[in-house]
């Protein structure tokens, strides 16, 4: 009977007052992993292991705490949906049901190690168990947002050779729009109580598929997950990310940046698309043995936040923005907090200042904020830009790597940041490459030319701007009208984030030799205004 109960959505006749006493009534010591043993990995001050797999060697050994009663009293995952529905795993149950579907990825979806899996779910249960599933595998998973329309879908499917799509039933029609253009693409997955012609049902699977699975042996460099990033030209790039950079690299992080304890709660608001989701609502947390809880609704909203955390008072609490720069630097407890600063270098890295020539600079002089490298590429580091080793060489100069940020660092060495080096613009935490929008906008009869920037907001922290030259013939039709129109068929082309928000009408655009060049020279004019 458990075992048919935890993989159902449940409604629990608890309330969330009681809920709180419950979680909150142990405050004793819990049998830890070997933290000093991964904190030495972290700090580079022990050998990265050769092989490495969060799967068996992170969460099965809670697993296995807490059968032996000596873990976590608190869930590893606790997820609702604001109607009523509420699911509770412990990490045994975590186990066992990603195993199952560890089983189900390598039978009826056929997939095998190095595989790779585009998974496009919102924040529901089946995001955690098919992440844990496909490291118990070895198939690579590369996330992706729901916002994705027709066009960046089929783009994904081409670009990554995936061989499996799993997605909602909102989502499978418009993947069944595209699905035949790509030749790779063998098994679709659809996470629905109904039925899909030509696609196979999660539910379905996860009851048949058996209980014992053997987690694959991978090594620390083995590639984990594929994901799509914008830049500031051309369309979206692949990053890959290792065993080692997600799983130990991602150790700090919950145990100094967020503080974290089997006794905290911790509330991650980012989309499943991210890496932020990786880090703060998996490998974080639960390197931590910490309850990772999810709220279910589609996008953030402050009312529904407020009265969901009021009750429960979260240890924690985790929310993508404009401002988030990364976790290379932080404010760790105990420091002191220079209000406006990133922080100091986040161990193991090594931050400094530098001009175009790989030289340091002193102490408030503006450059690039770069990361030392030595020999050997970071463990911590993403593993390359897929299929692209000139993109993955460019982020090196000298013994630095780059970041794309500009800043300062003061005396105490903590760091200030002053904005990107490149053109890609960060709205409300989501990255949009320019380039992408102007190849949309210049598909309208009505634009002639166009160029895209960030302008500053106060919500967002910034905003996507576009400068446009129209045709002749569309030079007298009304600009409130037009510019809503081509807002609404940006938004109807790509996915809704990247619409500009700001369109601005020009008789013409600064004449220089590159995009970049004039969408610098547009963006600082657009910036000097506040």
């Amino acid at each position: 009977m458990k075992i048919l109960l935890v993989f159902q959505v449940l409604q629990s006749s608890w309330s969330i007052h009681t809920l709180h006493r419950l979680f909150h009534q142990y405050h004793k010591a819990f049998a830890p992993l070997n933290v000093s043993y991964y904190e030495a990995i972290s700090r580079c001050e022990q050998e990265v292991p050769e092989y490495f797999n969060f799967a068996s060697d992170v969460l099965d050994k809670w697993s296995q705490i807490e059968k032996e009663r000596k873990g976590p009293s608190n869930p590893a995952l606790w997820w609702i949906n604001g109607k009523g529905d509420e699911i509770k795993w412990s990490f045994e149950e975590l186990g066992f049901l990603s195993q199952k579907v560890a089983n189900m990825l390598s039978g009826p979806c056929s997939l095998e190690r190095g595989d790779r899996v585009l998974v496009i779910l919102p924040r529901i249960p089946e995001w955690w168990l098919l992440s844990v599933a496909c490291m118990r595998t070895g198939v690579i998973i590369i996330p992706g947002t729901t916002q994705l329309t027709a066009q960046d879908i089929c783009y994904r499917l081409l670009a990554s050779k995936a061989k499996c799509i799993i997605t909602t039933d909102v989502l499978a029609p418009v993947v069944d729009l595209v699905a035949s253009k790509s030749q790779f693409l063998k098994t679709k997955v659809i996470v629905s109580e109904s039925r899909r012609a030509e696609w196979l049902n999660f539910s379905d699977l996860l009851k048949t598929a058996p209980a014992i699975h053997n987690c694959v042996k991978t090594k620390s460099q083995d590639p984990m997950a594929i994901y799509f990033t914008s830049g500031a030209t051309g369309s979206p790039k692949m990053v890959e990310h290792s065993y080692g950079s997600f799983g130990l690299g991602f150790f700090l992080l919950g145990s100094y940046w967020m503080n974290l304890t089997p006794s905290d709660i911790l509330w991650n608001m980012s989309d499943t698309a991210w890496v932020k989701a990786a880090a703060g609502s998996v490998f974080g947390p639960w390197f931590q043995g910490s309850c990772v809880f999810i709220h279910a609704m589609p996008q953030f909203d402050a009312r529904e936040t407020l009265n969901v955390r009021t009750p429960l008072k979260f240890s924690v609490l985790a929310h993508t923005n404009g401002k988030f720069r990364g976790m290379v630097c932080a404010n760790t407890k105990g420091m002191k907090i220079k209000p406006g600063s990133l922080g100091k270098a986040a161990p193991p890295h090594d931050i400094q200042i530098i001009d175009e020539n790989g030289s340091v600079l002193p102490a408030g002089k503006e450059g690039d904020i770069a990361i030392k490298v030595d020999a050997k590429w970071p463990f911590t580091f993403f593993t390359r830009y897929v299929d692209d080793p000139v993109k993955t060489a460019s982020t090196i100069r000298g013994n630095f790597y780059i970041t794309g940020d500009r800043g300062s660092m003061d005396e105490d060495g903590y760091i200030w940041f002053m904005g990107r080096s490149d053109d890609v613009i960060i709205s409300s935490g989501y990255r949009i490459g320019p380039f992408e929008i102007e190849s949309v906008l210049i598909e309208h009869p009505a634009v002639a030319e166009s160029a895209v920037v960030s302008s500053p907001d106060p919500i967002r922290g910034e905003v996507v701007k576009a400068f446009v030259v129209l045709s002749p013939s569309f030079k007298s039709q009304d600009p409130k009208k037009l510019a809503c129109e081509l807002q609404d068929y940006v938004r109807k082309a790509t996915a809704p984030y990247k619409y500009p928000r700001k369109i601005e009408f020009v008789q013409q655009l600064p004449k220089t030799i590159t995009g970049k060049i004039r969408r610098n020279e547009l963006r600082n004019k657009e910036w000097r205004k506040t």
